[in-house]
């Protein structure tokens, strides 16, 4: 078989290069490339993983701290300009016209503009769970 005929139109999604050897459905033109595009693929994944843990974070210091004084109430433009994230939370739930959210153990109801009843939730411990769900 001459050379040409091996040759097909792919290129490397790494470098860019066109592979001339290989099966047809071939990505990379070598292992280098290989690795090099997988490694950036989960450092990205992983950065996207650290601004929302971040946020959430931050999120609950804010929240926290609001739950620790005696304020219930509190427009969501005072929390923005607190550094608070709206679209960061753990929990979603829909009560009647007010909308629950958690951020791990605080959750917190957007009721309107503002939020509202800002507390702490117990946490399950292993006594709490049925012995037939372990």
């Amino acid at each position: 078989m001459s050379k040409e005929k091996e040759s097909h139109d792919a290129v490397c999604l790494e470098c860019g290069d066109r592979i001339i050897y290989g099966r047809s459905d071939r990505k990379f033109c070598c292992d280098a490339c290989k690795n090099k595009f997988h490694n950036r693929q989960a450092r990205n994944s992983r950065h996207f993983r650290q601004q929302v843990n971040t946020a959430l974070e931050k999120n609950y210091f804010i929240l926290d701290s609001l739950r620790k004084t005696s304020l219930r109430n509190i427009q969501m433009s005072d929390l923005r300009n607190m550094g608070f994230h709206p679209e960061f939370f753990t929990s979603y739930r829909k009560i009647a016209s007010r909308e629950a959210f958690m951020c791990y153990d605080l959750k917190y109801c957007v009721c309107g503009k503002s939020v509202t009843s800002i507390s702490r939730i117990s946490v399950m411990s292993d006594e709490d769970i049925c012995p037939h769900d372990r």
